[in-house]
């Protein structure tokens, strides 16, 4: 599955110089499996673009994957750089520079109209009429860089991207979950339950919120540390309870609800939570095929719920559900002791 739109940072990049590109040209990777397609340029079709750079029009933004803020998973090739739209752009400006397109023989230079330019290359223009070469040189290519905001995140240095990456590489991150972890998606998950125990109760957790957390300013590194280790005990006990690779922990979205659910039961309460959500699961699912006085509608709250799963009220209304249900299901799992212990032979 390819990262939407709003999992992206958009902005300009710093203006460089074509000289800069040129230098650089073997760190853009040029052919990434997200670029976008376009038919072939003819060579007429690169003359005119470098027509307009050394006439001083407008060209298209370039769109370039930005992978110098850290490492991704989309930088299959390793390079600093992806092209994502302007291929032919960059291969024509890289074709003059080498000699490989030549001016259309129509070509007007705008500032003087007087000079026969037509048919020359780059090099001819360095030669004789420098100071153009030179407006093509020091053009400044308007570049708009994407970068994934969970790699940006990931990217930051300091204590709190720090302790993230320390939550996700905790034993339950490694053995326990089964949601794919591609796209930075276990960071994600942890940055989650730090941002619980940081602020002491369930946030909201969109992106825009996880990416404020992980700026938090160095005043509150003593409040990090404490949440960092209450981070870490908790996923010590939940690495006992659920199961590696287990089933109910193949949706990053319910973690940070079973989360704050486990840490806030007491111990005498652990050792029956997986058999409880095993349970339960397989009620919500029991309940999606009911109808009328059959169906459910707190569990049918809860799937509500499930779709907003980044939202404060979704985070606070599932742990709610979930701690009515366990409290009845522990009652009527001792009624049931009771009776099979009163009925049995003496």
């Amino acid at each position: 599955m390819s990262p939407t739109k709003s999992e992206f940072k958009i902005q300009l990049m710093e203006p460089k110089p074509l000289t800069w590109w040129k230098s650089r040209r073997s760190k853009i990777d040029m052919e990434p499996p997200y670029q976008r397609r376009g038919r072939l340029w003819s060579d007429t079709d690169k003359a005119y673009l470098i027509d307009s750079i050394l006439n001083g029009y407008d060209i298209p933004k370039l769109y370039m994957a930005d992978f110098t803020w850290g490492e991704s998973l989309l930088n299959s090739s390793r390079l600093p750089y992806a092209i994502i739209d302007g291929k032919q752009r960059f291969e024509a400006i890289f074709d003059f520079f080498d000699g490989n397109i030549v001016l259309n023989d129509d070509f007007v230079f705008v500032s003087d109209r007087s000079l026969s330019l037509g048919g020359l290359g780059y090099k001819d223009l360095v030669e004789s009429h420098y100071e153009i070469a030179e407006v093509f040189e020091t053009f400044p290519l308007t570049i708009v860089g994407v970068v994934a905001s969970t790699e940006i995140r990931n990217a930051m240095v300091g204590r709190m991207p720090e302790a993230i990456r320390e939550i996700a590489k905790h034993d339950f991150f490694q053995t326990n979950i089964a949601f794919s972890v591609k796209r930075g998606a276990d960071l994600n998950a942890a940055a989650k339950l730090l941002s619980f125990e940081f602020s002491e109760a369930p946030v909201e957790t969109k992106k825009s919120n996880l990416d404020t957390f992980a700026q938090a300013v160095a005043a509150t590194r003593s409040q990090l540390e404490l949440a960092l280790r209450r981070v870490l005990e908790a996923l010590d006990e939940m690495s006992q309870i659920f199961l590696p690779r287990d089933k109910l922990l193949t949706n990053a979205g319910i973690l940070p609800v079973y989360y704050w659910f486990i840490k806030n039961q007491s111990e005498d309460r652990y050792r029956f939570v997986r058999e409880f959500l095993v349970k339960f699961e397989e009620s919500r699912t029991e309940n999606r095929e009911a109808t009328g006085v059959n169906l459910d509608r707190r569990l049918v709250e809860f799937d509500n719920f499930n779709r907003s799963t980044n939202d404060l009220k979704s985070h606070v209304g599932r742990f709610q559900i979930l701690e009515e249900r366990f409290d009845l299901w522990l009652k009527v799992r001792s009624v049931r002791r009771i009776v099979r212990f009163r009925s049995s032979p003496s």
